[in-house]
């Protein structure tokens, strides 16, 4: 049974940092992308930032240079490290694990909330 589990969300004023962790359990994890994605109320689901197996990653062009998404193959978790948190910041973060085949594993978590807000 594949899980993927968010944590590390909450409120933070802005200017602040948060630190998102995904864990995942039941898939091979060091072969899969791994990508967290937002939804802030009223929203379309956004892609915040992708990590490959490789180690290559991608950002959205909102949270370049202030965000950064890394991985632990020797722990199955994926990482989302938030500075200088804005108000548009706020949503529901979750993590997405896909595999590198199309059709052969697409797998979300449940998503943490973080608030920025003073």
């Amino acid at each position: 049974q594949v899980q993927l589990v968010e944590s590390g969300g909450g409120l933070v004023q802005p200017g602040g940092s948060l630190r998102l962790s995904c864990t995942a359990s039941g898939i091979q994890f060091s072969i899969y992308t791994m990508e967290w994605y937002r939804q802030a109320p009223g929203n379309q689901r956004e892609l915040v930032a992708t990590i490959r197996s490789g180690g290559s990653t991608n950002y959205a062009d909102s949270v370049k240079g202030r965000f950064t998404i890394s991985r632990d193959n020797a722990k199955n978790m994926v990482y989302l490290q938030m500075n200088s948190l804005k108000p548009e910041d706020t949503a529901v973060y979750s993590c997405n694990a896909r595999h590198p085949v199309a059709g052969l594993g697409d797998y979300w978590g449940k998503g943490t909330l973080v608030t920025v807000s003073s």
